[in-house]
């Protein structure tokens, strides 16, 4: 594994290097995309992308935890989590990627 972290302006770059704008409207369009996707998420609905897969707003109500070093008992309160579920596509490419380099 790699410990390369792609970045907002690794994708400007790849929108300028694939598409043909200029670098700043390649970062204009990635910010957009980004703002449109945290926008949707924030109003609690679903972000679902084509064989890439879908990112959702879960409600966890509030529970009685425990802390680990102590065993006291810590209220948690209700939030919300972001959670993501890659698509079966996706999988496949990662596993199939995987099973290329394992067999090199």
């Amino acid at each position: 594994m790699s410990d390369r972290t792609l970045t907002r302006a690794d994708l400007a770059e790849a929108v300028y290097q694939e598409v043909g704008l200029s670098r700043s409207e390649s970062s204009q369009l990635v910010e957009s995309v980004l703002n449109e996707v945290a926008d949707t998420l924030v109003k609690g609905e679903t972000v679902k992308l084509s064989s890439f897969g879908s990112f959702q707003v879960r409600e966890k109500g509030g529970r009685i935890g425990r802390n680990p070093k102590t065993g006291e008992e810590v209220p948690i309160d209700p939030r919300r989590v972001l959670v993501f579920r890659a698509s079966h596509v996706l999988k496949d490419r990662i596993n199939s990627a995987l099973s290329a380099k394992a067999a090199e």
